[in-house]
């Protein structure tokens, strides 16, 4: 493997990794070479998960925390320091979705996905840059979305949510690049997931979607890991600040 996308001797954490598209990042990044750290809000989930990995013939680990809260964040970042080692890649990748109208969006939805979605994200970055910064190096990838600069019926707080992902992405790079952090962001398009399972088994919107794409299809969750692994390499060390969107051409489709 070319040095520029070879992840050995890295040490890689991903939010979220447990399952679904968190977890195929983490497979990815580990056939890359990388060292893995599977989060996840249970024990059981993060060890499931990282077993897997293990089984493979990767190296991974589980931590579990709840990466809403300052304190476990803080304290999950310091354990992982110092029983397994630095982290040199992170992989903001916990999300949830939540569907409703905006005129009857419950207040208690829009704190969920705005505390998972977009607080978590500057927690973890920030308890990790601050080690990445001590040691003058690192990277960070922020999951986005179409989302991200387009709206749509029925997720307003989630578009607001990976909205501001963007700008944080854009805020990071701006004070850490000067450091030799790299701050980016992948926005994927229409994949089949859990989270879009419904959509999925919808004819009419798979219709709507494949008319609307370019690519004339859904997105499979493999075809994200080339970019994770893109923003997590060698390859893409003067890329910062950047959101790199895999939608099938969506995004630039009138």
């Amino acid at each position: 493997m070319s040095i520029l996308f070879s992840l050995h001797n890295k040490r890689v954490l991903i939010t979220g990794s447990g399952r679904g598209i968190g977890f195929l990042l983490a497979k990815g990044l580990a056939e890359a070479g990388a060292e893995v750290i599977i989060n996840a809000t249970t024990e059981a989930g993060a060890q499931h998960a990282a077993a897997q990995l293990t089984e493979l013939g990767h190296k991974a680990h589980a931590m579990a925390f709840d990466v809403t809260q300052s304190a476990a964040v803080n304290a999950a970042i310091e354990q992982i320091e110092s029983q397994i080692g630095a982290i040199d890649v992170l992989v903001n990748n916990a999300g949830i979705q939540r569907r409703r109208p905006f005129l009857e969006f419950p207040e208690q939805d829009w704190n969920e996905v705005i505390a998972v979605n977009q607080t978590a994200v500057f927690l973890v970055s920030q308890a990790v840059a601050r080690k990445m910064v001590s040691r003058q190096r690192g990277k960070i990838i922020n999951i986005g979305s179409m989302q991200s600069e387009l709206g749509r019926d029925t997720i307003t707080p989630y578009a607001a949510s990976k909205g501001a992902v963007t700008m944080l992405t854009r805020g990071m790079c701006v004070e850490l690049a000067r450091h030799n952090i790299q701050v980016n962001g992948i926005a994927p398009g229409y994949f089949k997931t859990e989270m879009t399972q419904a959509l999925a088994d919808d004819e009419a919107f798979t219709g709507w979607l494949t008319k609307r794409t370019p690519a004339a299809r859904w997105g499979n969750p493999e075809e994200l890991i080339g970019a994770a692994v893109f923003l997590s390499t060698k390859a893409s060390d003067f890329v910062n600040g950047h959101l790199l969107f895999v939608d099938g051409g969506m995004r630039v489709a009138v």
